[in-house]
This record gives C-alpha cells, sequence and structure tokens, in this order.
C-alpha cells in the first residue's frame, strides 16, 4: 500500500510540474480514434477549499493551443493489441498537436477505457484526539477504509472518498474544522486489469513521453457530458465508443460507479459489413452518413448506392434501402442498451432520486438513439456534448471527444483522491494491496 501511495503521489508531483512549465498534453486512446490536446496553463494554480478537501488538488486555468486526431491503429476493445502500431499513431498525433501549439510536449494525462472495471464501495471510521477534524484526520480516516481483495492482477485507478460524516452529520464534502467525537467516511475505488494498463504505460514511453496521469474514459467523459446539477443530484453518463459502452454513475459531483459493456460501435460497423457483403470503409461510412435505428414509411424508398467497391460481380453498381441498413444496426444498438440496463440495474441506479441519462460518444449520435434508449433505459433521456473549453476548435465539440475535454477538466480541475493527502508512515491499511501496485513497481 505504502509503494501505490508513493507512486500516486508523485505521478500527481509530475503533473504539478508539468502545469508549473504551463504545458501539458491530453491523450484519449481509443478503439476509433487517438485525440491530442495540448493544453497551456496560466500559472500553478489556486486553491480554492470550496473545491473539495485535498491539498494537492488544485484548480487552474488553461486554455488549448493544440489539438489533433488520427484513426486508431493496434487497438482492440479499448486495449492496446499491436504495440509498434499504437505507438506510431500515438506518435503521429502529438505530432501534429505539437505542430499546431507551436511547442513541445513532453508530459501526458491518458485515459483508459479497457480492462474490465470494477467498483468497491469502502468505510472508514476514526474516533478523534482533539474534538474537531483536522487535515491528518481526513488522511487517517482514509487510511481506515478496509481494502477487499480485488483478485490477482487487478490494479487501483480512481481512489475517491465521496462522503464524509461528523458523529451523525453526514453528507458533508469538506470536513475540516468541524466538531466532534468521530469521523467516518464513505470511499470508491476502481480497479482494472493490471496488465492494460502495464502496456499503456510502456506505450506512452516508448514515445518518449512521460505519464503524468492515468483515468478512467468513462469518468473524463461523464466530467464533460454532465452539467453540475446532473453531477450533484445523480445521474448516469453511457459512453458509446467504438470498442466498447462505458457506464458511469455520479452524485454529489463524484463518480460512485463506473463499468463497461463490451460492444461499441465498431460491431456495428461489422454487422452493416457482413449483412450487406461490402468492405468495412463502406460500412463505415453508411453507419456514419445514413445510418438510424427509427424506420419510417419513405426509407423502403430511399435508396442507398454502395459505391464502386461493392459493385456486383457483372459489374453492376449495387444499392440498398435504408429501410435494410436500419434493420441491420437497430438489433445490435438494442443489445448494447439491453447490457447497459443491465448494468444499471446491478448498480442499484432505480433507487436514486434522480435517475437522468445522458448519451455521449461518437456512436450516441447515431439518430433516433434516443427515443430507442427512452423505451429501454427510461425516459430521462438527453443526448450530452462536451462542455465547451477555451480554444477548442469547432471540430472538437462533437460527443465523439467527451472523453478528450474531460481529461483536461481532470487535468486543471482534479478531485480529491487518497492519495492527495499526507498519509503517516504508521497509518497505512492493516491489509496489503500488493497486487494493486504490482504494475507501478514494474513500469514506472
Amino acid at each position: 500500500m505504502a509503494e501505490l501511495y508513493q507512486t500516486q503521489r508523485a505521478m500527481r508531483n509530475i503533473r504539478r510540474a508539468a502545469l508549473q512549465r504551463g504545458v501539458i498534453g491530453i491523450l484519449d486512446i481509443g478503439t476509433s480514434k487517438i485525440a491530442c490536446l495540448a493544453l497551456r496553463f496560466d500559472g500553478t494554480g489556486t486553491f480554492r477549499e470550496t473545491d473539495g478537501v485535498g491539498p494537492m488538488a488544485g484548480q487552474v486555468n488553461f486554455k488549448v493551443i493544440g489539438a489533433a486526431s488520427t484513426r486508431s491503429r493496434g487497438m482492440r476493445r479499448g486495449e492496446i493489441d499491436v504495440m509498434a502500431e499504437t505507438e506510431r499513431a500515438i506518435r503521429t498525433v502529438v505530432a501534429a498537436a505539437q505542430k499546431v501549439a507551436g511547442t513541445r510536449v513532453d508530459h501526458v494525462i491518458a485515459c483508459l477505457s479497457g480492462g474490465r472495471p470494477a467498483s468497491y464501495g469502502l468505510a472508514g471510521e476514526i474516533t478523534l484526539e482533539t474534538g474537531r477534524v483536522h487535515e491528518h484526520d481526513v488522511a487517517r480516516v482514509l487510511a481506515a477504509c478496509d481494502a477487499p481483495d480485488f483478485g490477482r492482477g487487478r490494479e487501483v485507478l480512481h481512489a475517491q472518498p465521496v462522503n464524509f460524516a461528523v458523529d451523525n452529520r453526514s453528507g458533508l464534502g469538506d470536513p475540516r474544522d468541524h466538531v466532534g467525537n468521530r469521523l467516518a467516511c464513505d470511499m470508491h475505488l476502481l480497479t482494472v486489469d493490471g496488465d492494460v494498463i502495464g502496456n499503456l504505460v510502456q506505450c506512452i514511453r516508448r514515445c518518449d513521453l512521460e505519464l503524468a496521469g492515468i483515468a478512467s474514459a468513462s469518468y473524463a467523459s461523464a466530467r464533460a457530458a454532465l452539467v453540475e446539477d446532473e453531477q450533484e443530484l445523480g445521474s448516469a453518463c453511457i459512453d458509446f465508443g467504438g470498442g466498447g459502452t462505458g457506464v458511469s454513475i455520479f452524485v454529489k459531483k463524484h463518480m460512485i460507479f463506473a463499468d463497461n459493456v463490451k460492444i461499441g460501435g465498431q460491431l456495428v460497423t461489422q454487422d452493416i459489413a457482413q449483412g450487406l457483403r461490402v468492405p468495412l470503409p463502406v460500412a463505415e461510412r453508411l453507419k456514419t452518413l445514413n445510418g438510424g435505428v427509427e424506420a419510417t414509411g419513405r426509407d423502403d424508398r430511399d435508396m442507398l448506392d454502395l459505391g464502386q467497391d461493392a459493385s456486383g460481380w457483372d459489374g453492376e453498381r449495387r444499392a440498398v434501402s435504408r429501410a435494410d441498413l436500419i434493420g441491420i444496426m437497430r438489433p445490435r444498438v438494442e443489445e448494447i442498451l439491453e447490457g447497459v440496463r443491465e448494468v444499471l440495474d446491478a448498480a442499484g441506479f432505480d433507487a436514486m432520486p434522480s435517475q437522468q441519462i445522458v448519451l455521449t460518444g461518437g456512436g450516441s449520435q447515431i439518430p433516433g438513439l434516443d427515443g430507442l434508449a427512452a423505451r429501454i433505459l427510461g425516459p430521462n433521456i438527453r443526448c450530452g456534448r462536451p462542455l465547451r473549453i477555451d480554444g477548442l476548435a469547432h471540430q472538437f465539440t462533437d460527443p465523439g471527444f467527451s472523453s478528450a475535454v474531460g481529461l483536461a477538466l481532470f487535468a486543471a480541475h482534479p478531485q480529491d483522491e487518497w492519495w492527495d493527502f499526507e498519509m503517516p508512515a504508521d497509518s497505512y491499511p492493516t491489509r496489503s494491496l500488493r497486487r494493486a501496485y504490482r504494475w507501478f513497481r514494474n513500469n514506472w
């Protein structure tokens, strides 16, 4: 546990040093695309107690000075499949962003969408020695959270305190200086496969870049797509990606659950390619320009040209109706939404007071998806676009870039995590987290 704690603190220190130098890179490494944003910060940051309890999670202002994206290569279901191909794609997109920014990017923050994420709710309680909550008491109660056995090869990606209680007063965001006898804490902990993170770290190192942080893609997308009221009252964010569909639940401005459905937009493209016997690029074009999930009466007469690559054996150009295309896409989209429904049911989303669901990601732009999702997931559905941030070009503001924008917000406005607090050496949890920091020890 001590090694994990110290290594995560080292990553935060690297991020702070990069902010002081003024430039940091954002890497959204997805299955269908890789995006890079170059951010310029206005200084070391101001620390506002109203934004959290962590002494290190400062807030800074930033501007996007460079942005680029490219087709992803070497990725499968949110995980690196061919290291050399992914490295080449990362080098290409970082070089393009550096060219636009006119400056070099040495430090990057990356996000992870695969790795079979699993959420845990931890609880800890301590007795206050002085009758008032001090900074070290917050560190003590976080260290008192007893971690379960995550299983072999599982690593901790996020460990965020989501609620504090002093005696019988619960729902506190910042318990410092409160008077009481006992301090309790609820913490959300997210784990992923260690090998997936290790491959990501190794790939970024091979690109001559220094890693300043890793975040969950589901968490980053929700930070960008959910408005402040939705994060406060309780909402679910569904990120329709190419290799999978991320699910995250927020309440009181903290993520309390995250999971992933291993079906994404690429599988829809493969269904079109197999059903219409066309190449994958043609299937992707049909899905993007003419796809949908709700058929109308005129779709039977709306004929789509499949192009020269899909000509018949006699050389004649083939065409299909839009109704046929919708008939191929709808069953797979329904399967994705049913998987999301199962995840939300397992998380107890029905018991939340607010059941707002926000759809984002590249796949959320399929026409008619919001109506179909309302029938399967619930009536409170809206399509979310990432928040506008200073300097971001218009072509990077569609839902497909929610993870990249969320990572930028994560870099400038980080939420408090367990390793943001000065932990006493004798206050580490009694149960070991050796599996949770093995990849740090081997790859850092």
